[in-house]
């Protein structure tokens, strides 16, 4: 999500995995503008400008757009309407269960999180994995909830409409959660 500077902990947890995943696997990166929205709603201008920030960083550590395809999710207007889709039928218990909803209202006190676009993150997250068909996601610790509730969403969506999109497999980076100093996960916030 492009809110803030990138740091040593997204080098370690994500990107050096994602330059050798490219090697190995036909790989999607996106810049996650939209889910940047659910948080940074109110400073949209903050999101377009890191878009370009955290693309040179991607670039700086080897991330190679002939070997992966880069892009910003917002370009992509299938991840829309596929998110649209799936709030048909995801009950909202279902969201509601994940860890991190209820960790980052306590962690982001002074936002307004009370809104569909907060509670309905994991259904954009998941139509971000399954809308590529993915089979297998690199994740660390901290995600494996989220792609698991997109499993969840996936076998619902198929047992309506036919057997359309694999579910997704967790692919855990080799360092699936590097700690902060203050002995919590590393993130922006």
């Amino acid at each position: 999500r492009p809110t803030g500077r990138l740091h040593i902990g997204h080098y370690f947890g994500a990107l050096k995995n994602w330059v050798q995943l490219q090697n190995e696997y036909d790989c999607f990166f996106f810049i996650a503008d939209w889910h940047a929205l659910t948080t940074e709603y109110a400073s949209p201008d903050m999101i377009h400008d890191s878009n370009k920030e955290i693309l040179l960083d991607w670039l700086s550590v080897g991330v190679d757009p002939r070997k992966a395809t880069l892009f910003v999710q917002s370009a992509v207007k299938q991840h829309a309407e596929l998110h649209l889709l799936l709030s048909m039928f995801t009950p909202i218990s279902w969201l509601e269960r994940v860890p991190s909803f209820k960790d980052q209202q306590q962690e982001l006190k002074t936002k307004d999180l009370s809104t569909y676009g907060f509670l309905g993150y994991p259904l954009l997250q998941t139509a971000d994995i399954i809308l590529y068909k993915a089979e297998c996601v690199p994740v660390g610790e901290d995600q494996v909830p989220h792609l698991e509730l997109a499993r969840e969403i996936t076998r619902r969506f198929n047992g309506f409409y036919g057997n359309i999109f694999p579910e997704p497999q967790a692919l855990l980076s080799p360092m699936p959660r590097l700690r902060g100093t203050d002995g919590r996960k590393m993130s922006k916030s």
